[in-house]
C-alpha cells in the first residue's frame, strides 16, 4: 500500500511540475501551461478564457485529435468532461452497472437484475462466468491515435485495506504507429471474514498503418487474473442476526461464515492480431470502390481452479479427506481469412472463413457409479461468416451472419438492424437477433473432488430469437425494448433429490420481454435523471427469475464556481428493485444458479455524492448506501451474501497530455 501511494504521489508531483512549465507563444511571451484546461467541446483552451481552442504547446493540436478506436473501427474523441453518465460509470467495471447488483467486496461477483440474450457466438464460453465481469474480451480492448502522449489514471478506495488503481499510457511514435499500455490492479480485504480479492489486468496494444493507408495491422497481448477468497456466505442463524440488526454483529468481521478455507482463481492470457491490405483502392471519393483482404489470429489460454484445504458438507460428499483441488484449463486458437468490398452503389460487403481449435478439460479421469467420465473436449470447427452494411434512402441497414459448416459443434447466428434518423434530435432503430449455440463448456463437462460436481452432458443447442426496438429523443425520452424467445435454456439449479447444484436444460419455451425508459428533467441548475426497467418472464416453471421492476433516479445540482475554475456536481441517487427469487452463488463453480426457496426483498440504495472537475481531473466523493442503518438490514446480493453497508469512498480520474 505504501508503495502504491508513493508511486502515485511521484506521478502526481511530476505531472503538476510539468504543467507549470512556461512556453513561448508567437509574441515570444511566457505562458503558464498550468493555466490550460481541457474543454471537450471547445478543445484545449486557455483556462478561464475560451477565445482559443488550440493547445499552446502545439497550435495544430486539438482535443478532437485524441481518438479512441474500437475493434469495430468506431471512433470517439477522448472525453474529459464531467457529467452524470461519468458518475454512473465511476466504478470497478468502468461502465454503468444499472442491471447489476455487486457483492459486498470490490472485485467479487455481480448478480444480474436483467439479461440481454442477444448473442453473436458460434462457440461455447469457458465457465466460471461469475469471475468474468472484469475480464476484458477482444471487444473491450481499444486502440488509440494521439498527437502527443496521453495518460489516464483512475483511483478509488476499496474496503478495508484496499485500493483500486487503473492506468493507461498511449503514444504515437509517428502518425503511422501507436503503442498503448494499460494496467488495472485491485486488492481489497473486505468487511467479512475470508473475502479478500485481488485482480490484475495488463494489456499492451499497438496499431500501425503505412503512409498510403493500404496496409493496416493492430494487435494486443492481455494477461489477466482474478483471485477471490470464498466463505460460502453467512450461516442461517447469522442471517437472522444480520436482518434484525443485532448490535453485536454490526462489526461484520464478527460473523462466522460457512467456511474460511476456500478460494477460486481465474487466469487468462490472450494474443490477438488483425491485419488487412487494400488490393483495390478507389481514386474517386464519390464512386468509392475498394477491396481489401485480411487475416485475424487469436490464441487464448484460460485456467480456473478451486482450492479448499479440507472438504465441507456445503458441497456434499467428497472423494478426498484432505485438500480439495479442482482445476480446469482451456486453450482456443482462432484463425480467419476475410475479404471486404466497399462500393458506393452496393454498400459494404464482408465475407470470412474461420477455423477454431479448442482444448478444454482436466488432467485426470473420473469413474462415478461405474461410469467413466471423459476428462477432455478437443476438436476443430470450420465456420463461414459475413456482414452487409449500406445506407438505403433514409435508413442505415446492417446485418451479419455466422454458421459452423463442419466440426464438433453446430451453431449459427443472424442479426439485422435498421436505423432511421428522424431529425437532428431524434432517431429510431429496430433489430433482430437469431442464435443457436452449444452450452458453455462447464455444462458439458465438469470434474471435481466433490462427488456431486462430476458430469458429462450431451445438451442440445441453446436457441434464442430476439426482436428489439430503440428510440432516442433529446426532447422526449429514450426507450429500449426487446422481446426474446428462449428454447433449450441451460442453467445451474438446485436438485430436488439432494439440494445440491447441478446443470439442467429446460426443453420448453420461455418468453422474456423488457422495456427500459430513460428521461432527464432539468430546472435551472437542478437535474432529475431517471431510468426505469420493467420486465416479465413467461414460462410454466420458475426457471429464469428476474425482478419485475428495477429503477434508478438521481437528483443533482450542477454549477461552475471560482470564475469557472471548478465544475461542481452534487446530489443523491436512489436505486431499487422489487422482490424476487434472487439467484444463488456457487463458489466452487464460480457461477450463479436458479433457486426458488428464498424470496429476497428489494431494498433501497441511497448514495450521496459530490463530484468536481478541475482542469483535466475529475474528483468523486461518494457516501454509498447511507440509508442502510435506518431502512432495515434486509439487503442481500445473493442468498446468504449481504450487500454493502454504509461506507464513504473517494477517488479521481485524471487525464494529462504531455
Amino acid at each position: 500500500m505504501k508503495k502504491i501511494v508513493l508511486i502515485f504521489s511521484l506521478v502526481l508531483v511530476n505531472n503538476l511540475w510539468s504543467q507549470v512549465k512556461l512556453v513561448k507563444d508567437k509574441a515570444n511571451r511566457n505562458i503558464d501551461v498550468s493555466r490550460m484546461r481541457n474543454d471537450t467541446l471547445g478543445g484545449l483552451s486557455n483556462f478561464g478564457n475560451n477565445t482559443s481552442n488550440k493547445n499552446i504547446k502545439n497550435e495544430n493540436v486539438k482535443i478532437e485529435d485524441y481518438k479512441i478506436i474500437s475493434i469495430e473501427n468506431d471512433t470517439v474523441v477522448v472525453d474529459t468532461s464531467l457529467n452524470i453518465k461519468k458518475y454512473h460509470k465511476y466504478n470497478y467495471l468502468r461502465k454503468d452497472n444499472f442491471d447489476l447488483l455487486p457483492f459486498a467486496n470490490l472485485g467479487q461477483s455481480y448478480n444480474s437484475l436483467s439479461i440481454d440474450f442477444a448473442k453473436n457466438r458460434l462457440m461455447p464460453n469457458f465457465g466460471a462466468r461469475g469471475l468474468h465481469y472484469n475480464y476484458k474480451e477482444i471487444r473491450d480492448v481499444n486502440y488509440y491515435f494521439v498527437p502527443t502522449p496521453l495518460t489516464e489514471l483512475m483511483y478509488k478506495t476499496a474496503f478495508e485495506q484496499g485500493q483500486l488503481l487503473e492506468s493507461l499510457f498511449t503514444v504515437n511514435t509517428s502518425p503511422q504507429f501507436n503503442l498503448s499500455l494499460s494496467y488495472k490492479g485491485l486488492r481489497s480485504l473486505g468487511k467479512y471474514q475470508h473475502s479478500l480479492t485481488s485482480v490484475g489486468n495488463f494489456i499492451i496494444g499497438a496499431n500501425y498503418k503505412t503512409k498510403d493507408n493500404r496496409y493496416k495491422i493492430r494487435g494486443h497481448l492481455a494477461a489477466q487474473d482474478v483471485f477471490n477468497q470464498q466463505n460460502g456466505g453467512l450461516k442461517d442463524e447469522d442471517v437472522n442476526n444480520f436482518e434484525i440488526g443485532n448490535p453485536e454483529f454490526l462489526d461484520r468481521s464478527v460473523f462466522d461464515p460457512i467456511f474460511e478455507n476456500a478460494e477460486n482463481f481465474l487466469r487468462g492470457n490472450r494474443y490477438f492480431l488483425n491485419h488487412s491490405y487494400d488490393v483495390i483502392r478507389s481514386t474517386d471519393s464519390i464512386t468509392k470502390n475498394t477491396l481489401s483482404v485480411g487475416n485475424t489470429f487469436v490464441f487464448e489460454d484460460k485456467y480456473y481452479k478451486f482450492i479448499q484445504s479440507s472438504p465441507n458438507d456445503f458441497f456434499g460428499e467428497a472423494f478426498v479427506n484432505s485438500t480439495v483441488r479442482d482445476a480446469v484449463s482451456f486453450q482456443n486458437m482462432y484463425v480467419d481469412l476475410h475479404a471486404l468490398y466497399q462500393s458506393h452503389d452496393l454498400g459494404e460487403i464482408k465475407f470470412k472463413l474461420a477455423y477454431n481449435n479448442f482444448n478444454y478439460g482436466y488432467g485426470k479421469l473420473v469413474t462415478l457409479d461405474g461410469i467413466d467420465i471423459a476428462n477432455r473436449l478437443k476438436g476443430d470447427v470450420l465456420s463461414l461468416g459475413g456482414s452487409y452494411q449500406k445506407k438505403i434512402g433514409a435508413f442505415d441497414v446492417k446485418g451479419d451472419f455466422g454458421l459452423n459448416i463442419s466440426g464438433d459443434f453446430t451453431g449459427n447466428y443472424m442479426t439485422g438492424r435498421a436505423y432511421y434518423n428522424i431529425n437532428d434530435k431524434s432517431n429510431i432503430a429496430v433489430g433482430i437477433n437469431l442464435n443457436s449455440k452449444t452450452p458453455n463448456y462447464n455444462f458439458l463437462l465438469y470434474q471435481s473432488d466433490y462427488v456431486n460436481y462430476n458430469w458429462s452432458n450431451d445438451f442440445d443447442n441453446i436457441k434464442t430469437s430476439q426482436l428489439s426496438l430503440m428510440f432516442q429523443s433529446k426532447k422526449l425520452f429514450a426507450l429500449e425494448a426487446d422481446y426474446t424467445l428462449l428454447n433449450n435454456h441451460t442453467y445451474f439449479g438446485v436438485s430436488e433429490s439432494d439440494g445440491l447444484v447441478k446443470p439442467f436444460q429446460y426443453k420448453k419455451e420461455i418468453s422474456y420481454w423488457r422495456v427500459k425508459l430513460s428521461k432527464e428533467l432539468k430546472w435551472y441548475n437542478f437535474t432529475l435523471d431517471n431510468v426505469l426497467r420493467y420486465q416479465k418472464v413467461v414460462s410454466s416453471e420458475n426457471i429464469l427469475n428476474m425482478p419485475d421492476v428495477n429503477f434508478r433516479t438521481t437528483l443533482y445540482y450542477t454549477n461552475r464556481l471560482f470564475k469557472n475554475a471548478l465544475l461542481l456536481q452534487t446530489g443523491v441517487s436512489l436505486k431499487y428493485f422489487t422482490d424476487y427469487f434472487m439467484n444463488g452463488y456457487d463458489p466452487l463453480l464460480g457461477e450463479f444458479y436458479t433457486q426458488n426457496q428464498t424470496s429476497m426483498k428489494g431494498f433501497p440504495r441511497l448514495d450521496f455524492f459530490v463530484n468536481a472537475k478541475i482542469r483535466q481531473t475529475r474528483i468523486f466523493l461518494i457516501a454509498e448506501h447511507f440509508n442502510s442503518a435506518f431502512t432495515g438490514y434486509n439487503y442481500f446480493s445473493a442468498p446468504g451474501y449481504p450487500y454493502r453497508d454504509f461506507t464513504v469512498r473517494f477517488g479521481l480520474v485524471w487525464n494529462f497530455f504531455l
